[in-house]
Order: C-alpha cells, then structure tokens, then sequence
C-alpha cells in the first residue's frame, strides 16, 4: 500500500470537513464530549472516508496560500452543515419555552450543557429526551452518513458559499414556528380547558381566590400533559430528524458548485 502527499492532501481536506461539522453537529457538539474523543471521531470517520471518497485527480492550489486557503473552507463548509443540523433542536427549546410560559413555569431556567445557554425546565427536558432517543435508535449514525455524503454533491475544493444562504435560514424560520406550537398543541388545549373552568367558578363562587387556584392547577396540569407527551416522543423525534436532514440538505444545496 502507497501513500503519496497527494493522498496525504486529499485525507487533511476530508478530516477539516469532518472535524468542522463534529465540532458543530447536534450529539457530537456536546460540551460533556471530550475535545480529544471529537479529534479521535474526526480522524476515524475521515480515515473511513478517505478510501470511499474517489480521487479523480490532484487538488488544485497555488503554493501553500492556496492550500490554506482550500483547508480553511473545507473548515468552513463543514461548521456551516452541522449548523444547519443544530439548528433543529431548537425547535424543541422553543417548545419548551412556550409550554413552561402557559404553566408558570418560564421563570425557573437550568443551564443547557449543549448550547452553553440557561432554558426552561421543559426545554431541557425535550431536548435531552429527543437526543437520547435519537441516539438509541442510531439516528447520529444517519447525520454523519450525511456529512459523509456531502463530498459526492460537494467535492473537495469546489464548495461555494452562496451569499443566498439567508434564505434557507428564513425559509426555516416558519417551520420553526409551526413546529415549535405542534409540539405543545397538547399543553396549549389542556390548559385553555383549566381556563375555562376557572372562568366559571369566578363567576359561580366569586368569594374564592382563583389566583391561588388556577396557578397550582396550572401546573399540576401542565406536568400531568407533559407526562402523557412523554408517550409520543418517538413521533417527536422522527419530526425533528426529519427537519434535521431537511435542513442538511439546504445547507449542501447552497455549497454546490
């Protein structure tokens, strides 16, 4: 077996596409990762790749300007799909931040290991139950098949980064609307119900303090329907994946040539 600089070219240009989107892709990007397992990540899948990604001919550069510059995009084209990829989960702490805003629950906030940010109780909690379930059922698996995939649309040296790359993230703007209030339809109609009920016995027994009620059944309701939701995360789950690769395959479409 022979090893040239030219493969060695070729295997650095794979492995700073494949670090880049490890380092920014949901499940790979977690902060509790180490960096050294992320680095081991990187080089595994790319020395996997290397021998299935075809090499018709040389890299074209000019001098080492030239390759820095070819390394630094294969960099750049590989953060920009893992953020893509990211970009669906936060769907789901919006969903939990809507969901905990009608409980009263919205001013109690926990720190989010994944996104270096404080969220909501329920947002952590759809964010951890979604990745978990990904994982079990090897979803992650798919995403770096993704990413692997994305040097057949996206050879090495040829990405280009369309100033129109707005658009994709506009266009995911009113999913992650829509998305985001399918999820907590649930919670939405359980406690327009308590609302309704407490509307009535303000007016059946004005001498009660609804505001002591209504804000203890609040949230008793609003944690008994987060528990039955817990029922449908597989569905959950399979929306967000869906979105997940919907949004890789935008982000592969504006780095086409």
């Amino acid at each position: 077996m022979t090893f040239t600089v030219e493969n060695l070219e070729f295997f650095l240009a794979i492995a700073m596409r494949i670090a880049g989107f490890v380092f920014i892709a949901p499940f790979f990007s977690n902060s509790s990762m180490p960096q050294r397992a992320k680095l081991l990540l990187s080089f595994s899948v790319a020395l996997v790749t290397f021998f299935v990604v075809p090499q018709d001919e040389p890299l074209s550069y000019n001098g080492v300007i030239g390759y820095a510059g070819l390394i630094i995009s294969e960099a750049i084209a590989g953060m920009v799909l893992g953020l893509f990829a990211n970009l669906a989960l936060f769907i789901l702490s919006f969903a939990g931040q809507i969901a905990d805003m009608e409980i009263g629950l919205y001013m109690v906030t926990q720190f989010d290991p994944t996104n270096q940010m404080q969220i909501t109780i329920s947002s952590n909690l759809f964010i951890f139950a979604v990745t978990l379930t990904m994982v079990a059922t090897n979803l992650h698996l798919y995403i770096l098949r993704a990413v692997v995939d994305s040097f057949e649309l996206i050879p090495i040296g040829e990405a280009v980064f369309s100033p129109m790359m707005y658009q994709g993230y506009l266009g995911f703007l009113f999913d992650y609307m829509v998305l985001g209030f399918r999820i907590v339809l649930p919670v939405f109609a359980a406690l327009l119900v308590v609302n309704a009920v407490l509307a009535v016995l303000a007016k059946a027994a004005p001498q009660m303090n609804m505001f002591v009620i209504g804000f203890q059944l609040k949230i008793f309701v609003g944690l008994a329907t987060l528990t039955i939701m817990m029922l449908f995360l597989p569905s959950i789950s399979e929306m967000v994946f869906e979105q997940m690769m919907k949004l890789l395959k935008t982000a592969a479409a504006y780095l086409t040539p």
